[in-house]
């Protein structure tokens, strides 16, 4: 069961969740519209983009994108310049897209939500065994790179 433990899991868990609010929802609390359309595309978009760039560079630098493995580098160029959690920031920015394409503002409690679950289930611990590695190279990284953005 411990392949059930990954990020993708819990994303999808939360889109299923996010939907399944979309889908009983009163029509009342909806405030969608074209404009709401068009920022959740943006939204869904984006966070794919910041996981494909994330991908890529970790690839270019030959280190693992598995959670809970021991990372083989220190990735801290081209989109991790920006943020230490791209793919996770990706994840979170495809949730709270699909909430407003689906017209579910309640749904949007559910991004918090996973930020808090990756956070500790995840970042927690890759960031510490980060920290026994690469000391004070990781140390530097973390004054100049917010995790988040």
């Amino acid at each position: 069961m411990k392949w059930i433990d990954i990020p993708p899991v819990w994303l999808v868990l939360a889109i299923i969740m996010a939907w399944m609010i979309a889908d009983v929802q009163p029509a009342r609390l909806a405030f969608g519209g074209p404009v709401m359309d068009l920022l959740g595309g943006l939204l869904v978009g984006g966070g794919i983009v910041l996981i494909l760039l994330a991908m890529a560079e970790m690839r270019k630098r030959k280190t693992t994108i598995v959670p809970h493995r021991e990372a083989d580098n220190l990735v801290t160029t081209g989109i991790f310049k920006r943020s230490r959690n791209p793919i996770y920031l990706g994840d979170a920015l495809v949730l709270a897209g699909l909430a407003l394409r689906w017209d579910a503002p309640i749904a949007l409690i559910l991004v918090p939500l996973f930020m808090f679950t990756i956070t500790t289930r995840f970042i927690l611990p890759e960031e510490d065994g980060l920290r026994r590695k690469f000391r004070a190279e990781f140390a530097r990284y973390c004054q100049k790179t917010r995790r988040w953005l």
